[in-house]
């Protein structure tokens, strides 16, 4: 499909042209990269209003129920008649590069719902427990006019963070009777947490979970009140996902918290913040690319590595001498002549560098 086709698609709704633009942005082929760019530019001017879905970022410990809770709770959504899209990032393989992607066998019965949109994919090689094009996937989304985007992240750790940059309510799915779980979470998630739900309250756990939710709400008033949060957020429920029970509540909640962003401002506030924070995670990421692209530069880096790697060069210089590589002009007037080490000269690599 062109571009046109693509964005038209996408506008009206179509599934399969959403589908192919994730795919799209996904890529990391420098064409498409084009492409996508393209793409999204053309969305936004096609919408007088930009289409704005409600995006819940969800975590949880491994094992913890994630996917029986999003099948549940998007059911429920899906009976209100709302539009539910899953975003769900599976862990790839640091060997092969392989994911397992079975998170629409894991959701059968939502898979299956004309309401709903899921969309498993690789982390790769990207830390914080989102996929690099996530946040281009979930504009994607809006712009299709789905009411609510669920993003799920591979797991829990110090580094599942990131999806809080690219959601307006981050909930953290956590198990009764989890021990030593509290260490486990590490208090910035749990600074992060808008909503902490305590799956599996149903059955011999029930009693488990009730008393695992009292920590946590006892734990959410040490932490210092955020100003983006009315009287009595963070909170911590019990829900069961198996037998849909709290799945309304917990729902309330979050409509309750969002719409007090809306009133307040901070959700207009936090959504600039985001788009600043990725713009300069973009400028990043594209400077990091020309270091590492084929040619001389690459080549050069390379070298600097190996001095590194030897001992005959510090890392804080041989960073200087990589940036320098990227613009020898500025560098040179900024900082004065580049320091003289076993590594490569910088006029050696200044023909060709944009």
């Amino acid at each position: 499909m062109d571009t046109k086709t693509l964005c038209d698609g996408i506008l009206d709704g179509q599934r399969r042209a959403l589908s192919k633009a994730i795919t799209l942005v996904e890529s990391a082929r420098a064409d498409h990269r084009v492409q996508a760019a393209a793409l999204l530019e053309a969305l936004k001017a096609a919408q007088a209003s930009p289409r704005e879905a409600l995006r819940i970022g969800l975590s949880g410990t491994p094992g913890v129920g994630k996917s029986t809770f999003i099948e549940s709770f998007g059911m429920a959504l899906v009976r209100e008649g709302l539009k539910v899209a899953v975003l769900a990032v599976d862990p790839s393989s640091a060997r092969s590069g392989g994911s397992i992607l079975g998170d629409k066998t894991r959701m059968e019965l939502l898979s299956r719902e004309a309401g709903a949109f899921i969309r498993p994919s690789p982390s790769q090689t990207e830390l914080g427990g989102v996929a690099r094009r996530t946040r281009e996937a979930v504009a994607l989304c809006e712009a299709a006019g789905f009411d609510v985007v669920l993003i799920e992240t591979v797991g829990v750790g110090q580094s599942e963070t990131v999806v809080s940059e690219m959601s307006d309510l981050f909930v953290l799915l956590l198990a009764p009777a989890g021990g030593d779980e509290l260490q486990g979470v590490k208090r910035g998630i749990m600074e992060m947490a808008d909503l902490i739900l305590v799956n599996k309250a149903d059955g011999d756990l029930k009693a488990a979970a009730n008393r695992t939710r009292a920590d946590y709400a006892a734990a959410l008033r040490l932490l210092r009140k955020r100003p983006q949060d009315p009287d009595g957020f963070p909170k911590a429920l019990a829900i069961s996902a198996l037998q849909e029970d709290g799945l309304a509540q917990a729902w309330a909640e979050m409509g309750t918290l969002a719409d007090w962003r809306r009133a307040q401002g901070h959700w207009a506030r936090t959504r600039a913040n985001q788009n600043r924070h990725w713009f300069m995670e973009e400028l990043r990421l594209a400077l990091l690319a020309q270091l590492t692209q084929a040619g001389p530069v690459r080549d050069a880096v390379a070298r600097l590595g190996d001095s590194v790697a030897s001992g005959t060069t510090t890392p804080a210089l041989a960073v200087q001498s990589a940036l320098a590589l990227l613009h020898p002009a500025v560098h040179r007037a900024q900082d004065g002549p580049t320091p003289q080490h076993d590594g490569p000269k910088n006029d050696d690599f200044t023909t060709g560098i944009g």
